[in-house]
């Protein structure tokens, strides 16, 4: 599941905020971030963030296969036992938000391999999901190394100025840069 403007630049202004837009205007997507983050800290005390939640809901996932032992005795999630709460709801509510975003702006198309990763690494649809599987667990394992994601840290963490949050955040753009730059080179010509 891609949006179409990740294919091209969108010809939406990002001058007002309309629902039905392709491109929101940054400043005003940058003040409803802090916003919320306020909202959070006020309504239910707790930090938005993700990497947590995924890895509780990973928890759960084993304990189908596995069972509740095999995860309460498991150094990671005994002490972040899965539970359904506030940070469910709110990595939910993300991944619906951002649906109903691209399905407003009319600005979603399902394709299994982009034309941007298809332009660089080939048309290969079990390359493309080998790498966005291992891509994300070795984010995933980062941010919990990290203690903590683009959101938690990122947002979170820099808006309450802690140290480790001011760290990570250049440190995961230039990861990135570094990642793109490698994913996304010029092939030389043969």
């Amino acid at each position: 599941l891609t949006t179409k403007s990740m294919k091209t630049e969108s010809n939406a202004s990002t001058s007002g905020l309309s629902l039905s837009q392709k491109g929101w205007n940054p400043y005003i997507v940058g003040i409803g971030i802090g916003v919320l983050s306020w909202l959070a800290f006020l309504v239910v005390n707790k930090p938005i963030g993700m990497s947590t939640e995924i890895s509780k809901f990973s928890g759960w996932v084993v304990e189908l296969f596995a069972g509740k032992e095999a995860v309460t005795n498991n150094a990671y999630w005994g002490s972040k036992a899965p539970a359904f709460g506030y940070s469910t709801v709110f990595l939910l509510f993300t991944a619906v938000g951002a649906f109903l975003s691209a399905k407003l702006g009319k600005d979603i198309s399902f394709e299994k391999v982009p034309e941007v990763w298809e332009q660089y690494q080939g048309p290969s649809v079990a390359k493309r999901m080998i790498a966005a599987f291992f891509g994300g667990a070795i984010l995933l394992f980062g941010a919990r190394l990290a203690g903590g994601c683009t959101s938690g840290h990122g947002i979170s963490g820099t808006m309450q100025l802690a140290l480790s949050s001011w760290i990570f955040f250049p440190v995961m753009f230039i990861g990135g840069i570094v990642a793109a730059r490698l994913l996304f080179r010029k092939k030389a010509n043969a």
